[in-house]
């Protein structure tokens, strides 16, 4: 397959709009957008997963979600400029093939969809763990098998229909945050009824800032930065919106305020009103445990209905966003043929496959829990990261051909470039290097490392064959 631009499929030229070759719909208007970009960065990860990284970091996790969202914002920058200029439903995938070559787009595109379709595992069997709690006698298979059917059928549906699960799920997960930041800064400063503020101490005390010193603050980091996987999604839907440009730039554009807001915000609040190394942190949850702590009636039980929600908005995205980067592979020669089909703008054949791969995953985390779920676990670990890496150098490439070739295409630009693009790239790297190190991150970094070299064997070797003809 040549690298050339002459020579690359409809969706990877660059003076073409996605749109005009496309067979998929674009039924996501810029409401829906908005919504999935807000709601992208808001998961069970950060309601759940943050526990850990407190209990780790102690105060400091303020700081870990800063610099992690800082990369996180830098790698957005990134992928908004190109998504801007060359909106594609393989989104990064489309980018690296353009940058780098076809091996590339296969190794990003196949190693974000596996992640997506075990992630789909993963957030089935956490819903159907709360449903059957809310349902007793219940069995949690039943629970998964319907979240399951559910979903494949919403996405089997019109891109419009998906777009209306995720305003709505991105909405209610919104407006919890926003009323738990609320209660939270009030009372910080001790205008809540019952409550008096707790002004620096618990910052400061019980081991100060760093209490656990620089190790500490390395695990909340990396816990920090699993935490922000998602938002990547919002440029693959953009391809399938009433005007792929604006809203692409539109989403970019506000990354920064959600994620100070959203993360570090909660972050400061959490750790402000409760002592870092209180048991219920890690025991019930952060969001939940500051709740009990402000008297809020059933904190536990309102907690457990926002979680429901952010694991079906997930499950929701997550097989959205694999069918796509699935139908975006097979639509560039990467991919098997019959998964190409697209009927009413939907390629419900990549639907079916990214969704039945989530059920299988299931099944083997019922089965194999401690061997064959527990390596697909380790083999996604740093799959964002990886992600992270092409999309860095793929931005850098495609930024001078841009700049070269057709720089009224530049809508959306990357902050500082080529500096903060090197500043990134390095950030991902240091990342990878901290697991590595780590006792409990190594088998991740070695897990990815070997999915890694195997999806870019196969697909230079795919590359290689193509371009034999």
């Amino acid at each position: 397959m040549s690298q050339s631009t002459t020579t690359a499929p409809p969706e990877q030229q660059a003076p073409a709009p996605a749109k005009a070759a496309s067979p998929l719909g674009n039924g996501l208007k810029q409401r829906h957008l908005s919504m999935i970009a807000l709601g992208g960065v808001i998961g069970a990860g950060l309601f759940v997963g943050s526990g850990a990284g407190i209990a780790a970091a102690g105060p400091s996790i303020v700081l870990a979600y800063a610099v992690s969202g800082l990369l996180v914002m830098f790698v957005m920058r990134m992928l908004g400029e190109m998504s801007a200029a060359n909106p594609a439903s393989g989104s990064f995938s489309v980018h690296a093939e353009r940058a780098v070559g076809p091996w590339a787009g296969f190794t990003a595109g196949w190693m974000f969809w596996t992640l997506l379709v075990v992630g789909v595992a993963i957030e089935a069997i956490g819903a159907a763990h709360i449903l059957a709690g809310w349902f007793p006698g219940t069995p949690s298979w039943m629970w998964v098998l319907v979240l399951m059917v559910v979903f494949t059928v919403a996405n089997l549906g019109a891109v419009a229909r998906f777009g209306e699960f995720e305003f709505w799920f991105a909405a209610l997960k919104i407006g919890a945050i926003a009323l738990f930041l609320g209660l939270g800064v009030l009372a910080v400063l001790g205008l809540l009824p019952g409550t008096s503020s707790p002004g620096a101490g618990n910052l400061l005390h019980d081991g100060g800032f760093l209490p656990n010193g620089v190790d500490g603050l390395l695990v909340g980091l990396l816990a920090s930065v699993v935490a922000y996987g998602g938002l990547e999604t919002v440029t693959i839907a953009a391809a399938e919106s009433e005007d792929p440009v604006k809203g692409v730039a539109k989403a970019v554009r506000t990354t920064m305020w959600r994620i100070a807001i959203v993360y570090v915000g909660s972050m400061l609040v959490i750790v402000t009103l409760l002592p870092w190394n209180d048991p219920a942190v890690t025991e019930h949850g952060p969001y939940a445990a500051t709740l009990d702590h402000l008297g809020i009636p059933a904190a536990g039980q309102i907690m457990n209905v926002v979680i429901l929600i952010a694991l079906l908005s997930a499950m929701n995205a997550n097989i959205y966003g694999s069918s796509r980067m699935a139908y975006s592979l097979v639509a560039r020669g990467q991919g098997p043929k019959a998964l190409g089909k697209v009927s009413g703008g939907v390629p419900r054949r990549a639907v079916l496959a990214s969704a039945g791969f989530g059920f299988v995953t299931v099944l083997l985390s019922y089965w194999y829990p401690d061997t064959l779920f527990a390596w697909l676990l380790n083999m996604v670990g740093g799959v964002i990261l990886i992600v992270w890496g092409f999309i860095a150098v793929s931005q850098f490439v495609l930024r001078r051909r841009l700049e070269r070739e057709a720089p009224g295409k530049l809508v959306v630009k990357m902050w500082g470039f080529p500096y903060l693009t090197w500043v990134a790239l390095a950030g991902v790297v240091g990342v990878l290097v901290l697991m590595a190190l780590g006792e409990d991150t190594r088998t991740q970094v070695v897990f990815t490392g070997g999915l890694t070299a195997a999806l870019a064997a196969t697909g230079y070797a795919v590359q290689r064959r193509a371009a034999r003809g």
